[in-house]
Order: structure tokens, then sequence, then C-alpha cells
């Protein structure tokens, strides 16, 4: 399993890298990873959230039975579901494969920031749709914003950080 990890990675990453060079000015190439990894991450989970919302939930609440769950809001689950896994890939094997913390460890971490944040977007796409009758797939769109910014100080700063041997030592 890990080689195949590490084969993704060898054809992801020089794909991305190849792009830098005009962006070298701008931003250092950890942040220019975390960018692309972050928008083909985002671009899948529009996919997802699109197909989902028009064609597999016609744009219809979906009867749960003991609930019944808007169609944005069972888009949003689809999104997750297969966006989770793939943007897990692209942190820890692309932009912060420096990374010297365990992998369980960033794994939970990643996955406590991502409930958090599917939280946070689910509120604030129900507050853009039912409230404010934004479009959901605009209102998808302001929100994933919002939290991308978010993200990256969370994920650099805590979930992937690099650990100090100093603070095992004394920690």
């Amino acid at each position: 399993m890990r080689r195949h990890i590490h084969t993704a990675r060898d054809l992801v990453l020089p794909v991305i890298d190849f792009f830098y060079p005009p962006f070298r000015k701008l931003m250092g190439i950890q942040t220019f990873r975390y960018t692309a990894s972050g928008s083909m991450n985002t671009a899948l989970g529009f996919l997802v959230f699109y197909v989902s919302f028009r064609f597999i939930f016609n744009e219809v609440p979906v009867n749960l039975g003991f609930y019944t769950l808007e169609a944005h809001s069972a888009a949003l689950f689809v999104s997750f579901c297969i966006c989770f896994p793939f943007g897990f890939f692209l942190m820890k094997y692309v932009v912060f494969s420096n990374s010297n913390m365990k992998g369980k460890v960033q794994l939970f971490r990643y996955f406590m920031l991502y409930v958090f944040n599917l939280g946070l977007n689910y509120i604030l796409l129900r507050v853009f749709v039912e409230t404010l009758h934004v479009y959901p797939v605009l209102a998808q769109a302001i929100t994933t914003i919002l939290i991308i910014l978010f993200s990256y100080v969370v994920q650099r700063n805590f979930t992937f950080k690099i650990r100090n041997t100093e603070d095992e030592i004394t920690g």
C-alpha cells in the first residue's frame, strides 16, 4: 500500500511543481502546493456537490425515514465522503510531507478539522441558502473560500506541524 502512495505522490508532485516557477516570487513552494492541492480537492468537491445536488438528488429533499435532509445538505455529505480521503492524501504526501508527526495523529487531526469544517460548511450553507436565498452552488463557493483560509492556518500549525524534538524531551 505504501508503495502505491509514493507512486501516486510521484505522479502528482511533478505536475504541481511544473506550474510553480511563475508563482515563485509570490509564495513559497509549500504555500503553492497547498494552493494547488486545495484547488484540486475543492474542484473535486464542487464537481461532486453539483452532480449530487442536480442529478443524484434532483434538487429534491431526501427522506431518510426519520429525518428529511435538504438536497444541498445530502450533496455536501456525499462530497465529504469523497473529498476527505483525497484531501488527506494531498496534504500528507504532497503539501506537508516533511511533517514528522505520526500518520495516525495527522489523520485524527485532519479528520477533526474536516468535521469541524463540515459543520461550519453545513451551517453557512443553510444560512446562505435558507435564510439569504442564495443559489446552493454559489453559496457553496462562498463558504468554501472562507473555510480554505481558516484551514491553511490550522493545517500548517496544528495538523501537519513539524514536531520539535525538544518538545518530546520536555513534554
